[in-house]
């Protein structure tokens, strides 16, 4: 059984850019659509819909869910090292393989949860700029031998550089 899975490369690699995409300008049509797919059946709330009534509201005007995703349906922009080209999507080493660097070879992985910040609410007009970094790597002992945790981190920025969201993704791997 191994002393570690994190070999040196993968400690050199931490915040290492795993991609960047950028929006499209987001529409107020966009948002209108989102809330209403996202509240159905119930009506969405007039904040993300109504701009006579959103202008009275502390946002001085339309915005976007907080969950709305600027990059749902494509991008502007898409980069990631090495394009991603021919790395399965479903490879657990994925991620060291996008870095140019060995892997640590588990044979399995998991979903290990995920956190949300939220910033700045996203408003017609904006556009996003997402930036997928690696974080961090921790491990564990589990019952099936040692496991290891990596978490990324997705910020997503506005053009000004303002703070919309920022998102950790944990990967367990044994």
């Amino acid at each position: 059984m191994p002393e570690t899975n994190i070999s040196a490369a993968m400690r050199t690699a931490l915040g290492s850019e795993l991609g960047r995409r950028v929006s499209f300008p987001v529409s107020e049509s966009d948002i209108r659509r989102w809330a209403i797919a996202v509240y159905w059946p119930e009506q969405s709330p007039q904040l993300f819909w109504d701009a006579a009534y959103a202008a009275g509201t502390r946002y001085g005007g339309i915005v976007a869910p907080e969950d709305f995703n600027p990059f749902a349906w494509m991008s502007a922009e898409a980069w990631s090292p090495g394009d991603g080209e021919g790395i399965d999507a479903n490879d657990p080493d994925r991620t060291e393989l996008l870095l140019g660097i060995p892997g640590p070879g588990l044979k399995f992985q998991l979903n290990g949860g995920m956190s949300v910040e939220y910033g700045e609410r996203i408003r017609p007009g904006d556009v996003i700029t997402s930036v997928n970094r690696l974080e961090s790597y921790t491990e564990r002992q589990g019952r099936l031998g040692l496991m290891l945790m990596t978490v990324t981190e997705d910020t997503w920025t506005r053009a000004d550089g303002t703070l919309v969201k920022r998102g950790r993704n944990t990967l367990i791997r044994y």
